[in-house]
């Protein structure tokens, strides 16, 4: 947790941006091994644009879902105390008793596609009451119309948008997609993520 989350560098790299800012976020600098960056940049960007050029088209779904698999099994091998789970369709959603909104409360973090002018990867990293706490990837100075999306700049190593729960189940910007089209990965410290075992605060 001792580097600050990073920005895209294209218009189509919010995949791959928003999986190594989840890493970079649950881990400290000296802990992530560099694989872990060859193998995200590997798997991401596999849609092809619609003049043919590889990338271009972002990161698909089934990339995601491979490379979540693939945290997993980096984790079960012993190279660094991560995992992750790939979630898609009804099960990605913002009710009370969600695994998305459950891993949020327990110091984990999700990557999750969400509408922004097109479908698009944002890193969430926590939730505090009715409020999401993100770090959206796309470089952005100037201040949202709307006066409910708050933008920070105070803590640039866990987030820099604060987002009413209400606008992921709208219609607007950060909403998610219909239901058949959502997708979020999970991802957790094992050595840090809140469990019953561990702490009261995680029963109450």
């Amino acid at each position: 947790m001792d580097n600050p989350l990073r920005y895209q560098m294209t218009e189509y790299d919010c995949g791959p941006t928003s999986m190594l800012n989840a890493v970079s976020y649950l881990f400290c600098r000296d802990k992530i091994p560099p694989e872990i960056i060859r193998s995200v940049m590997q798997y991401c960007l596999d849609c092809f644009g619609p003049d043919g050029a590889c990338g271009k088209c972002g990161t698909s779904c089934m990339a995601m879902m491979f490379l979540s698999n693939w945290l997993s099994g980096f984790g079960q091998a012993g190279h660094l105390a991560i995992s992750s789970q790939y979630l898609s369709g009804q099960d990605v959603n913002f009710s009370q008793n969600s695994r998305l909104l459950d891993a949020l409360r327990r110091k984990g973090a999700a990557v999750i596609r969400v509408d922004f002018e097109g479908w698009y990867y944002v890193l969430l990293t926590a939730v505090r009451g009715d409020m999401v706490y993100l770090f959206d990837p796309y470089y952005r100075t100037e201040p949202f119309a709307d006066p409910a999306l708050r933008m920070d700049v105070d803590h640039p190593a866990e987030y820099n948008r604060v987002v009413p729960i209400r606008y992921f189940e709208g219609d607007g910007i950060y909403a998610l997609p219909p239901l058949k089209e959502r997708e979020a990965v999970l991802l957790f410290n094992e050595n840090t993520k809140l469990t019953e075992e561990k702490t009261v605060e995680y029963m109450i």
